[in-house]
């Protein structure tokens, strides 16, 4: 339990966000403007800084990255599962299929600093890294009636994939920065997560989505239930464990991504429908994500 309850200072962020937005109204320029500034410049700090000062395993990465997109994977396969007797127009499926694998990756970074440190960021970072380009691919493949002419050009300036590789690959050449420079990152570092959280709460929306409930509710159980537990017996059947084992397990737990909703909106979908699905994710993971993390500090 002591390990859940590290968990309550991040959650305690999200709900103040939610707090700030509905009574300073600040307006969305402002969040929007917070948001860029903690996904461009804070967040890729954050990952550059944990990783340059954690020592790697490249030898567990495969079992590791295998296990996430294993994860993924199930939620794609049981996200399909109601096309087949719902009556939903397309564009609102495909809108709402995207909830049922992608992740947070403000909660992810912050989740693993806390209970982890930095090597759990960097652990995580690496499987952020690897996830975001291939989530981003599916969820716009399944909304590419309605085109998207920058998808390879957005996922290349990404700035959690190079905040990722520009950590590892200063990992590798074995540079250590100096005391200045490493003061820098580490404030940048300390910014990135209360700020994020914030930003995450500020996104929160529940307006009701009358002919989706059944829908939702099967990917709300899919995202926050079913994919955790993909991730522990495919995680214990390659032979994971310990530090690994924990964040892929906690990393399939995540809330679905705000991003979905961006997209979902800029290609024409259901936006609405999907803002309720990433809220109520965020909002049931509150209590799920400290249920798995006591329960993995209990089994390992």
């Amino acid at each position: 339990m002591n390990t859940a309850l590290l968990l309550l200072p991040d959650f305690a962020l999200i709900l103040l966000g939610a707090a700030i937005r509905r009574w300073m109204h600040l307006g969305d320029h402002f969040w929007s403007g917070v948001e860029k500034l903690v996904y461009f410049i804070l967040f890729p700090a954050l990952l550059i800084n944990a990783i340059i000062k954690t020592k790697l395993d490249i030898g567990s990465a495969l079992p590791l990255l295998a296990t996430a997109f294993a994860a993924m994977f199930a939620g794609m396969l049981l996200g399909l599962i109601p096309k087949l007797f719902s009556r939903l127009p397309a564009l609102t499926y495909a809108s709402m299929f995207q909830c049922a694998y992608r992740f947070n990756s403000y909660i992810a970074l912050a989740v693993a600093g806390m209970l982890f440190g930095a090597p759990g960021i960097a652990t995580m970072g690496l499987i952020v890294g690897a996830a975001v380009p291939f989530a981003n691919l599916v969820s716009v493949w399944m909304l590419a009636r309605h085109g998207e002419s920058g998808l390879w050009r957005e996922v290349a300036r990404n700035p959690l994939i190079w905040g990722t590789l520009a950590g590892f690959l200063l990992n590798l050449a074995g540079f250590v920065p100096p005391a200045p420079l490493q003061s820098f990152l580490g404030r940048l570092a300390d910014a990135s997560i209360a700020l994020g959280l914030i930003t995450v709460g500020a996104a929160l929306r529940l307006e009701s989505v009358p002919g989706v409930r059944g829908f939702a509710v099967w990917l709300l159980v899919v995202k926050l239930l079913a994919l955790p537990l993909t991730a522990l017996g495919v995680g214990a059947w390659l032979g994971l464990s310990g530090l690994n084992y924990q964040i892929v397990v906690l990393f399939a737990a995540l809330p679905t991504a705000s991003s979905a909703y961006i997209l979902a909106m800029r290609m024409g979908g259901d936006g609405r429908s999907v803002a309720w699905l990433v809220s109520a994710t965020t909002l049931g993971s509150m209590l799920t994500l400290p249920l798995w993390a006591a329960w993995l500090a209990t089994s390992s």
